[in-house]
C-alpha cells in the first residue's frame, strides 16, 4: 500500500493516535502492531494477533474504524478501504525459531549421549 510522501500526510500518521483507535485494535486482538513508511510512500504494517483471520473480522466492527477509515481514506493510494488492501505476506525467516531448532537438536545429541 503507498501514501503520499509530504510532510503533511506523514504527520498524520505520525500524530498522536485516539486512544480509543488503540484499544479498539487490542480488544480485537492485535499486538505488536507497526507501522513501517519508506521514502517512496510504501507503508508496511506488522501485526501479531493470536489469530490474525479473528482480529481482521473484528476491527471493521468497530465504530472507531468507521471514523478512521473517513479520516485517513484520502492518504491511502488503493482500491476499498485503507484496512482492506492487505497482502500477508508468508514469513520465511523467524530468528527465535531458527534459535529453538538448535537448541533441541543440542538437548537431543546431549541426551543421545548421556544414554550411551
Amino acid at each position: 500500500m503507498s501514501i503520499p510522501t509530504d510532510s503533511m500526510s506523514i504527520g498524520r500518521l505520525t500524530a498522536p493516535c485516539w486512544p480509543e483507535l488503540l484499544e479498539a485494535l487490542r480488544d480485537a486482538g492485535w499486538r505488536n502492531y507497526s507501522l513501517f513508511l519508506r521514502d517512496d510512500g510504501l507503508l508496511i504494517g506488522y501485526a501479531e494477533a493470536d489469530d490474525l483471520a479473528v482480529a481482521q473480522e473484528r476491527w471493521p466492527r468497530t465504530e472507531v474504524n468507521a471514523r478512521w477509515q473517513a479520516a485517513m481514506a484520502e492518504l491511502f493510494q488503493s482500491e476499498g478501504a485503507p484496512d482492506e488492501a492487505w497482502e500477508i505476506i508468508p514469513e520465511v525467516f523467524n530468528l527465535e525459531d531458527q534459535l529453538g531448532v538448535i537448541a533441541r537438536t543440542a538437548a537431543a545429541r546431549d541426551d543421545s549421549l548421556t544414554r550411551r
